[in-house]
């Protein structure tokens, strides 16, 4: 069974030797997974698809304001599913590591998290 990455994630790749921070959801159905990816640096905002078998994860990043080639990425999911690292490959001329770790600012869960304790108040007031 896949791993689920569904969700906000935040994580560094490495170029040369330079950093670049970047933000990433993941949608996830079965084993098929996309995204979408904000760079900090000059390229910005990509489109991810791609696949997830057991831990493995692979997938391509495409950005959307550049004709820049598509960037595979390789890695492995952790196995309690909140850290995720690996290697990306634009063809056969650069490549480098990269790393994500899922965000403590998913506001998603957040929300859900408020809504489940307002049911708590509401049904405990009610019952009152």
């Amino acid at each position: 069974m896949a791993a689920d990455i569904s969700g906000m994630w935040l994580g560094t790749y490495w170029q040369r030797e330079n950093p670049t921070r970047f933000e990433v959801t993941f949608a996830q159905g079965g084993n098929t997974i996309s995204g979408r990816v904000m760079d900090d640096g000059y390229l910005g905002e990509a489109n991810i698809s791609g696949t997830i078998a057991g831990r493995r994860i692979t997938f391509v990043k495409r950005y959307l304001a550049s004709s820049q080639a598509p960037i595979e990425y390789t890695g492995t999911v952790s196995e309690d599913a909140n850290y995720m690292s690996g290697e990306w490959r634009i063809g056969r001329f650069d490549r480098g590591n990269w790393e994500v770790h899922r965000s403590e600012d998913d506001l998603t869960q957040e929300l859900k998290s408020v809504m489940a304790k307002e049911t708590q108040l509401t049904g405990a007031a009610a019952v009152g």
